[in-house]
């Protein structure tokens, strides 16, 4: 079974409700930062703050690549 979701409103939630644990910057790649990130609690909610406004201007790069959506498989990531 496919499931499609858009890849912004993917990125949103995500860093809207997950940012303070560092989960959006584990998601980008950025494994360092996100542990940083995990441990000072998302810099007191200041690094929170700049994902968030780095998510609602998608300049999140090409961590995501450049389509529109992702694409589930039988609940498998699909490039």
């Amino acid at each position: 079974m496919e499931k499609r979701f858009n890849k912004n409103l993917f990125v949103w939630v995500f860093t809207f409700l997950l940012g303070e644990l560092g989960i959006d910057r584990f998601m980008r790649g950025q494994v360092g930062l996100g542990v940083l990130k995990l441990i000072t609690c998302g810099g007191c909610g200041v690094w929170m703050l700049i994902d968030w406004i780095i998510a609602m201007t998608k300049a999140y790069g090409s961590s995501y690549g450049a389509e529109e959506e992702f694409v589930f498989i039988d609940g498998k990531y699909d490039r």
